[in-house]
């Protein structure tokens, strides 16, 4: 293992546990969803980055940064990608918890990506591909309004401009991935008998594992 690979697992540790502290601040019915963000930001630049039990989510996270650091060599690509990790792992535990993509994480981060993309050239392939992808998720969204939420079709705009600035076969393999990884879990649940054919469960997490799956894997 390269020391930059270990150097970004042990850092990704400690964005996990930031990440844990501003998911925190985020609830299922907020009173003020364009001011809840301050708030949660605040507490967690107070937060002690330390992982807690069960520290899957500071292992998750110590591992996709690690993942990024070993797939991705253009510097202004990897910058997006650390970024993503950062506010990924934030909006995979707020979904899991609260079933939830809040705007006040999505929404900035399309500029912010688009700024860190710009200096790689790779800028236009990853606009087209985060059109194609969240075209696709509205798709799906609007001929099944239960199934996914607009907060998924915001997601896969962004899942597609950092898959897409590594090639278009990366967002074909990154937005399948995410299907077959939902519906695997969704079998799981049925062979156990924990839910139902109709039973819903939060996504995002689904769709972030995918885009890992395809930095792992883009050409599969």
């Amino acid at each position: 293992m390269s020391l930059a690979v270990l150097a970004a697992a042990v850092l990704g540790l400690i964005a996990g546990a930031y990440a844990r502290a501003l998911a925190a601040g985020f609830g299922p019915e907020p009173d003020d969803r364009r001011g809840e963000a301050l708030p949660a930001i605040a507490a967690a630049a107070r937060a002690v980055p330390l992982p807690r039990p069960p520290y899957v989510l500071e292992g998750a996270t110590a591992l996709a940064a690690a993942l990024v650091a070993w797939r991705v060599h253009d510097g202004w690509v990897l910058a997006a990608w650390l970024y993503a990790v950062l506010a990924g792992a934030a909006l995979a535990e707020i979904d899991r918890r609260t079933w939830r993509l809040p705007d006040a994480i999505t929404l900035p981060s399309y500029p912010i990506l688009l700024i860190l993309l710009a200096p790689s050239g790779r800028l236009l392939p990853a606009v087209a591909s985060g059109c194609a992808l969240g075209a696709v998720y509205a798709v799906l969204w609007f001929a099944r309004p239960t199934g996914l939420g607009l907060g998924d079709v915001k997601l896969a705009g962004l899942i597609g401009l950092l898959t897409g600035a590594l090639g278009v076969q990366a967002t074909i393999v990154a937005g399948m991935a995410g299907q077959v990884l939902g519906a695997l879990y969704a079998v799981g649940l049925l062979l156990a008998r924990k839910a139902t054919r109709t039973t819903e469960f939060p996504f995002g997490p689904f769709m972030l594992a995918g885009a890992l799956v395809a930095l792992a894997f883009p050409d599969i």
